[in-house]
């Protein structure tokens, strides 16, 4: 199989490789919608993991963010078997409450971009489940790995 330079929306992504399985694919032989929506869930969790916001510092704050929206353009279908890279960027966040985020999920193989997406979240308080204020651990976080000439909130 020979890998195409990927070409990214935005520099330095951050990245998870994908393996299709064929369960993840609907009565048309692709990658369900619904799979999708895991999978920028899961790199989601990953990138804001490897930068210090771990689910222990959520529940020692009590807050977390919260998908608020979430907006998928398909472009081309993946399939069983395919091997795919998702990026990832956090590209806004407004200093107390609000983030935005940006995906691309590329196939090696062809160079091709399947999917782009981009995600806004809210601060929540983990117990009431209602807006709140994102802790001082949160912005640092989130304002520091904020990558300009994304889509922002």
């Amino acid at each position: 199989m020979q890998q195409h330079d990927i070409d990214w929306d935005l520099p330095a992504p951050f990245t998870i490789e994908i393996a299709v399985r064929p369960d993840d694919t609907d009565r048309l032989g692709h990658a369900n919608n619904v799979v999708y929506v895991r999978w920028l869930e899961d790199v989601s969790w990953a990138h804001i993991e490897s930068l210090g916001m771990t689910w222990e510092l959520h529940e020692k704050t009590g807050k977390a963010m919260a998908i608020t929206r979430t907006e998928i353009d398909y472009l081309a279908s993946a399939n069983a078997g395919d091997q795919l890279v998702l990026g990832t960027w956090l590209t806004d966040y407004d200093g107390r409450f609000r983030s935005a985020r940006q995906f691309q999920l590329v196939r090696p193989s062809d160079g091709k971009t399947l999917v782009r997406a981009v995600s806004t979240h809210a601060c929540v308080d983990l117990k009431s489940q209602r807006p709140a204020r994102a802790p001082k651990e949160f912005a640092e976080i989130l304002g520091s790995a904020v990558v300009a000439g994304g889509k922002g909130l």
